[in-house]
Order: structure tokens, then C-alpha cells, then sequence
């Protein structure tokens, strides 16, 4: 406990601040198309502090790709064993008609591929689930990045 109120003071003397501690994400996620692109949506929101209309000071625009499956492992009949899914993800910061971001992220995740149809899609279906919160992490991670970034160039220029 005295190393962590040691490192927090040492911290706190130098002016950091947290991108995460007490800010309002005001930022609005614009529909993804899919299902696929309603749950990144829905977990996307759920990192920038609940839904935000069309109004917000940040419009964060996501067009996802369809997954790609690759095989990752054949058994000595041919029959694939793992499977991988990755999902890519082309996304647009703006403030109003000013882009102060874009990127492109990709999450991938292995499953097991097995021959009983209901399994089969279970693992699909958790790796694809698994991805989504990954690539949900990487563009909010980034998107707050850049919200933290354009806000103190705007308070060095007044």
C-alpha cells in the first residue's frame, strides 16, 4: 500500500493525468450495419459512458468488414481442427465536419472447429463475440487517445 501512495504522489507532482478519470466521452457512434456491427456499436458505447445522440461533440463513424475464417490447423485426413476469425474495422473521428482521426484495426481469435454442427457454431459464435470486445478495446482506446489530444491543442491555442 505505501509503494502505491508513494508512486501516486510522485505522480500526481509531475501534472499527470489519467486520459480516463473524470472525463465526458461525448461521443456519438454512428449505426454499424450488421449484427456483428451492432454488438462493436453496443460495446463501443458502453466504453464512452452509455449512448450519446447525434448531438455529441465527437461523431465516431465504424464501417466493419464481414469476418474472414482462416484454417489454422488440418488433421492428416484434411479436415480442419482450428479455425481463426478476424474482423477488421475502417473507422473516421470527426468534430463536426473536422476529421481529427481515422484507422484501421483488426482483432483475430482461434476456436475449435469440430464436426457437431451445434458446437461448431458455439465456438464460432464466442470467437466472434471475443473479437468484437477486442476491437471494441483497440478503437476506443485510440478514440479517446485522440478526443484527449484534440482537447489540449484546443486549450494551448486559447
Amino acid at each position: 500500500m505505501k509503494k502505491y501512495l508513494a508512486a501516486l504522489l510522485i505522480l500526481s507532482a509531475c501534472g499527470f493525468t489519467p486520459m480516463y478519470t473524470e472525463r465526458d466521452t461525448d461521443i456519438y457512434v454512428a449505426p454499424i450495419s450488421g449484427i456483428n456491427g451492432i454488438d462493436l456499436r453496443n460495446s463501443l458505447n458502453a466504453k464512452f459512458g452509455g449512448m450519446h445522440d447525434a448531438g455529441a461533440t465527437y461523431t465516431l463513424t465504424v464501417d466493419l468488414n464481414e469476418p474472414v475464417t482462416r484454417y489454422k490447423a488440418l488433421e492428416p485426413t484434411g479436415d480442419a481442427s482450428w479455425q481463426e476469425i478476424v474482423l477488421t474495422a475502417n473507422y473516421v473521428l470527426t468534430v463536426g465536419d473536422t476529421e481529427i482521426a481515422h484507422g484501421s484495426e483488426s482483432a483475430s481469435e482461434s476456436y475449435t472447429f469440430v464436426r457437431y454442427l451445434v458446437a461448431a457454431n458455439a465456438s464460432y459464435n464466442n470467437a466472434v463475440q471475443n473479437t468484437i470486445g477486442v476491437l471494441a478495446e483497440k478503437i476506443g482506446a485510440r478514440v479517446i487517445a485522440e478526443t484527449y489530444r484534440y482537447e489540449q491543442n484546443i486549450g494551448d491555442k486559447k
